[in-house]
């Protein structure tokens, strides 16, 4: 008999703000800016990309290409998510 498998999605297993917080900060600390802006994408999958799309004005299209690992999306397109999403970024010192 086969085993029936699904793809996993981290937009599923992101339930409150504590895990979105968990997720964000351990994709910053890899430093991939494409897997950031993916993470945020995942974020606002989690959310609802339609009512993020109406919060930021821009299209529900815009924001799935945008917001994907071969997406670069602008500085204010990250920042009206991350604004829709309750979100903020901070600066902190290297530790290295």
């Amino acid at each position: 008999m086969a085993l029936e498998t699904k793809p996993w999605d981290v937009a599923e297993h992101l339930p409150d703000e504590a895990a979105i917080a968990a997720y964000i900060e351990a994709v910053i600390e890899d430093g991939d800016p494409a897997l950031l802006a993916a993470a945020i994408g995942d974020i606002a999958r989690a959310r609802g990309m339609a009512q993020i799309a109406k919060e930021t004005g821009r299209s529900r299209e815009s924001l799935y290409r945008a917001l994907s690992e071969k997406g670069n999306p602008e500085l204010s397109t990250l920042m009206a998510v991350l604004k829709a999403l309750g979100l903020q970024l901070s600066v902190k010192l290297s530790q290295g």
